[in-house]
């Protein structure tokens, strides 16, 4: 019987699993789309990741609303309503390539909004469905995570198949990443069909006697739950902000040695792909260091990163290998790039374990309040957006080394919540 089960559930849990990556997909199209809008419309750092902001500052809009309806209509119509709304968001964003001048842009950033509301929804549906497709326990964990790290590949190849659609970074347009959206949009669309025809276990969603609101004031009365609320803020603000900023400094011609877009792409999707190796890393020896230590340790070498980052000279150069274009031939091979990148592409390592060790800390003791807690973590996932917005504008103003200051201080932040604002001060409270 439970053969039978498990060969029944193969289409949806692939369906499941293509998810995962159409999250990291869209998402990070984004940034490197910043790239696309600065040629286009002739506008600066900050306008050119107002696609990321805006994606992300979706999440600040549905975090909540996406958990009541978790409870009012399931996870399976809450997953074809956020595939509906992604098809939806690139579509919007494939019509900007349509539009005349005077409106592309307006039209991109409202696809990039819509889409942000999907990927919200997608994230509060899919662990716990693939969880449960596998039957929960030690297979549903495993499906999670074969999920996670292909999340980790889409992640990795996103900016790298975007630098080989633009081609000339001065010349290009949201025409050119038409086949990205093809395909998006195509995923979409099967995923779609197939969980509306396919009849799949419903997670159990747990109920509360409790209004909403009154579990969202008693999670926000524990000081290292908002503490670790703005940590999730910042977090994310410094996994986005560092690859979307190096990207745009990889390809500026007033830069020593600018890269093509091509090879940019592929030396930002070298930051994503240390981050799936720090991920296996993480979930390789979690069971064995504490959340803590794993957070100072990652976010104390992160600093040295971005130190070297910034300090280090742009002429100097290094050997990384990577997808290279040169004189129109491509070939994988090792490359020149400036020593900044290197160390700044590092920091891919130290955020590849942030996320699950701030969530651990900062929900610690919460009991009936952690449900409440997961969807206020889910609207300052909008730090993605708001805080690269910040390091672009400091790019234009003072440079794009400059700007990772912002990076720097997000670190730090993350440090002192490790070592000292993680600490639950507050465990007179009742959670029962």
């Amino acid at each position: 019987m439970t053969n039978k089960q498990e060969k029944n559930y193969v289409l949806p849990i692939a369906m499941m699993i293509l998810l995962f990556g159409m999250i990291s997909f869209v998402t990070n199209l984004a940034a490197p789309m910043g790239v696309v809008l600065k040629a286009q419309f002739n506008v600066s750092n900050f306008a050119g990741l107002l696609g990321n902001a805006a994606n992300f500052i979706a999440y600040a809009v549905m975090g909540i609303p996406s958990g009541i309806l978790l409870q009012r209509v399931g996870y399976k119509k809450t997953a074809l309503i956020a595939i509906a709304v992604g098809f939806i968001g690139v579509g919007i964003q494939y019509f900007s390539g349509y539009a005349g001048q005077e409106s592309a842009f307006a039209v991109y950033l409202a696809g990039a909004f819509v889409a942000g509301f999907s990927m919200c929804l997608l994230n509060t549906v899919v662990n716990p469905m693939l969880n449960t497709l596998g039957g929960s326990g030690n297979k549903g964990n495993q499906l999670i995570q074969v999920g996670g790290s292909f999340n980790s590949v889409m992640a990795t190849l996103t900016p790298m198949i975007v630098g080989m659609l633009i081609g000339d970074a001065a010349k290009a347009r949201i025409t050119d990443i038409f086949p990205f959206m093809y395909a998006a949009m195509g995923v979409f669309a099967v995923v779609f069909v197939v969980m509306w025809l396919v009849s799949i276990p419903e997670p159990n969603a747990e109920q509360s006697s409790e209004p909403l609101g009154k579990l969202i004031s008693g999670a926000l009365k524990f000081r290292h739950f908002i503490l670790g609320a703005f940590g999730i803020f910042v977090y994310v603000g410094v996994e986005v902000g560092t690859p979307g900023i190096l990207n745009l400094f990889l390809v500026d011609p007033n830069i020593p040695n600018p890269l093509n877009t091509t090879t940019a792409g592929f030396v930002v999707g070298t930051y994503w792909l240390l981050m799936l190796v720090g991920r296996l890393v993480g979930a390789s020896i979690g069971g064995k260091i504490s959340s803590k230590a794993m957070l100072s340790t990652a976010s104390a070498l992160g600093l040295i990163f971005v130190i070297c980052g910034i300090f280090s000279p742009s002429s100097t150069e290094v050997s990384l290998p990577v997808l290279k274009s040169v004189d129109g031939i491509t070939s994988f091979g090792f490359l020149n790039v400036p020593i900044n990148a290197a160390f700044l592409v590092l920091i891919g390592l130290c955020t590849s374990i942030m996320w699950g060790s701030i969530f651990n800390l900062a929900v610690e003791g919460l009991g009936k309040y952690l449900t409440a807690a997961s969807g206020i973590f889910m609207v300052l996932v909008c730090g993605g957006g708001i805080l690269p917005a910040l390091q672009g504008w400091i790019a234009d103003v003072a440079g794009y080394l400059t700007s990772y200051w912002v990076i720097f201080a997000g670190l730090a932040y993350l440090l002192f919540y490790a070592l000292a604002g993680s600490r639950n001060v507050n465990e007179d409270i009742p959670v029962a």
